[in-house]
């Protein structure tokens, strides 16, 4: 995975929302009946602001985690009186960023994450990321066992959405490293199907957004992916997403996605825009320029008011200030590295 989370549970712990209390009057993720409170497994709402930051709900709709790592660590810099950081950090812990789905209980934590963004007047955006041979044996490797396992988890997450508001970035790499050869031959058949059946038990949820992962403009072309795109299921789906948990700029990855939609019927798609503020780093190895790259920064904020028809949103897919791996010294994959996220907010504009 280009910079993947490593799957465990990222659910809201009512405990901690106390020691970040400051966090979400800046973050505004609220009710916006004014109401405040602890729902199972989803913690606490706000104070209502309205909107985050202030931004109106119908151009940034995602909901805001009170409990992410950022978060967190803007707690600890202010509780040590370290301001200069703690203000660098609020940079992402304002934003909404993609919950990457566990694979213990799938049904309790979607309902968690999805729960506190409905009682938020917001929309969770969640990141399912289980297939089964995930990351051919790299940093992020795991996954589901077998093929019915996946088909389990899957019908878990889409009883935990229910009919509340979600979208979903599916599979991000599954369809790409079938492509590249990356995954053996043999599991081929069955990923296609299990993808094409995600998108189709997704979409039985009335409130639910489905974009299948479709690679960065640093990888391959166009041409390389929309066969794999049409029989993994595009036609069902919303949409699919570039560059996530890459570099690419915003303009790069625009390109990409349009030539690649009008091969597959116009359909409109999200950029992954978490980190690629300065673009993609060129320095090292190339087969390793994806991991941890240093000086890397910050791009747009989440916003579906892209000013294109065809982008549907700009998204903080990726959570800035995870690690893409044990690269250049780096924790593991999805660990919270807080001088990597200092990093990015430093660079950024």
């Amino acid at each position: 995975m280009y910079g993947s989370y490593n799957g465990r549970s990222g659910m809201v712990r009512a405990g901690a929302v106390a020691a970040v209390g400051a966090v979400l009057l800046l973050a505004g993720c609220s009710s916006s009946s004014g109401s405040s409170g602890s729902s199972p497994g989803s913690g606490g709402a706000g104070k209502d602001a309205g909107a985050i930051g202030g931004r109106p709900r119908v151009s940034d709709p995602y909901w805001v985690n009170p409990d992410g790592n950022a978060a967190r660590q803007v707690a600890a810099y202010t509780k040590d009186g370290d301001e200069e950081n703690a203000g660098l950090i609020e940079k992402i812990a304002r934003q909404p960023v993609g919950e990457w789905i566990g694979p213990d209980d799938p049904e309790a934590e979607v309902k968690g994450f999805t729960e506190a963004a409905e009682k938020a007047g917001r929309e969770a955006l969640l990141v399912l990321y289980n297939i089964p041979h995930r990351d051919c044996g790299q940093f992020s490797k795991g996954g589901a066992a077998d093929g019915n396992a996946y088909r389990a988890w899957l019908e878990g997450v889409a009883k935990g959405i229910g009919d509340r508001r979600a979208t979903v970035i599916l599979e991000p790499d599954a369809l790409l490293h079938m492509v590249d050869g990356c995954t053996p031959q043999e599991f081929h058949a069955e990923r296609y199907d299990l993808l094409k059946g995600a998108v189709e038990r997704l979409g039985q949820q009335p409130d639910t957004r489905v974009y299948m992962d479709a690679g960065n403009a640093g990888w391959r072309t166009p041409d390389a992916l929309f066969q794999p795109l049409r029989r993994a299921g595009i036609a069902a789906a919303d949409g699919f997403a570039v560059n996530v948990s890459n570099f690419q700029t915003t303009e790069a990855s625009t390109d990409f996605g349009k030539q690649l939609s009008a091969k597959v019927g116009d359909k409109p798609f999200v950029i992954d825009t978490s980190r690629n503020g300065n673009g993609p780093y060129s320095g090292g190895a190339p087969e390793e320029n994806w991991c941890n790259p240093p000086g890397r920064a910050l791009g747009e904020t989440p916003t579906t008011d892209t000013g294109d028809e065809l982008v549907d949103a700009y998204l903080w897919v990726k959570r800035p200030g995870e690690s893409d791996g044990d690269c250049k010294g780096g924790p593991k994959a999805g660990d919270w590295w807080p001088e990597y996220a200092l990093g990015l907010a430093r660079a950024s504009k």
